[in-house]
């Protein structure tokens, strides 16, 4: 039932380097104000989250704001991890993330730009327990 998702060779050198900045924003090494996040994010960034509902730039840039003005204690783990190139320059990354009781299958849409990498795009769908 389940793709078959082997990066191919060529792409793991891009994987290895979009997956060491996942989760997004949940990376203190990769930035932690909101001058951090704008340099992370594409202008055109949008995200839906595991409720269904999409969110914008400015939401998210909010919500992180807020969430990084007091010290956080987050426990999680990422796993298999799968690459794809969607156009040049432009990479899909699917992954799985597991934060303690909650599992959730991520897709991030990464640009590589002059001086690194932004965000294009980004859903979590929460995996139902079976």
């Amino acid at each position: 039932m389940e793709p078959t998702r082997i990066t191919e060779m060529r792409l793991m050198t891009v994987q290895d380097e979009l997956s060491a900045r996942e989760p997004i924003f949940h990376r203190p090494e990769h930035g932690t104000t909101r001058a951090d996040f704008e340099r992370m994010m594409d202008a055109e960034f949008w995200e839906v989250g595991a409720s269904g509902r999409r969110y914008s730039r400015a939401h998210v840039l909010a919500i992180l704001e807020e969430r990084y003005a007091t010290s956080i204690d987050e426990h999680w783990e990422t796993r298999d991890f799968f690459c794809q190139e969607i156009a040049p320059d432009t990479y899909l990354l699917t992954y799985t993330l597991l934060q303690e009781s909650r599992t959730t299958r991520r897709a991030t849409l990464w640009r590589r730009v002059a001086g690194g990498w932004r965000i294009v795009y980004h859903q979590g769908t929460i995996v139902e327990p079976s």
